[in-house]
Order: structure tokens, then sequence, then C-alpha cells
């Protein structure tokens, strides 16, 4: 295990009001967890305004965004690792057939209705203004250079990176 030098930061208590000069000893669990969830909540709040939520906007998506229709199954076990809870994509899945924005197959295939993909894209282009609130005062640049930071940093914990 790799040792701190004395030129090492201390790891200094999460602190909002830190200076950019204090950042570096900040820990980045505080303000990755700090993004998501101020982010989730934005996206969250602002489609709950339409009456959709975040887990059936990524059930459209998914649906919409193979090459051919997927299973039931498949669109599940795919979106359950991103949801609340083990049943919640199956439910909302119950939830968009219900609505009549998807419709399945004898196969159990899902497939968008002409309604679902109308909703599909008026929530991407509420998602795209929700995504410009975030990303006010970001380079491009500058995004790609967090989420290199954030990915090195996650392989670093979870194997293949540095030990």
């Amino acid at each position: 295990m790799k040792q701190p030098s004395d030129s090492t930061p201390d790891q200094a208590p999460a602190d909002p009001a830190a200076t950019d000069d204090m950042l570096a000893g900040q820990p980045v669990g505080y303000w990755s967890g700090r993004a998501h969830a101020a982010v989730t909540r934005h996206l969250r709040d602002t489609l709950a305004r339409v009456d959709v939520t975040q887990p059936q906007y990524w059930v459209l998506n998914r649906v919409s965004g193979g090459p051919s229709a997927p299973e039931r199954a498949e669109v599940v076990a795919q979106l359950t690792p991103l949801a609340d809870g083990p049943h919640e994509i199956s439910r909302v899945v119950d939830q968009l057939l219900h609505r009549g924005w998807l419709r399945a197959d004898t196969a159990r295939r899902l497939h968008l209705t002409d309604t679902g993909e109308a909703a599909r894209l008026r929530l991407r282009a509420l998602v795209s203004e929700v995504r410009e609130v975030v990303h006010a005062g970001v380079t491009d640049e500058e995004y790609v250079a967090a989420l290199k930071v954030l990915r090195t940093m996650v392989t670093n914990i979870e194997g293949g990176g540095p030990a």
C-alpha cells in the first residue's frame, strides 16, 4: 500500500465553503455524493412535474435504443442495477404498459407505441434542458476531465488500477 508522503495533503473534513486552494484535501466521496444527489433530485423533480419518473425514462430509452425489440426480462436485468430496488423496473414496465406507452408482443418483447415514442421525445427535450442547467459554466473539456478522473478512481477501487 502506498504510504502518504509529507507533500500529501491531509484529508480535510468536507467543507462546502472550501476555497480552490483547499480542494485537494477535500473528500471525493462527499463531493461526488453531493453532486449525484443534487443532479438526481433536480432531474426527478423536473420529471415529476410531467408525471414521469426517472426509471420510466430509462425504460423508454432502453426499449427505443436497440437494433431489435428487447425482451421484458432483458430490460429488467439491464436497468435493475440503476434502480432503487430489485422490483422497481418490472413495476415501471407494468406502469408503461398500462399507460399505453409500451406494448408487449407474444414473445414478451417490448415496443414503444406511437404515444410512447412521442413521450420519449418530449422527455428527451426536457432532460436536455436539465443537462444545460447542470452543465452551465462547465466546458465540454472540463466535463470530460471530471468524468475521466472519477472513472479512474472507480477503476482504482474496483480493480485494474494502481494498488
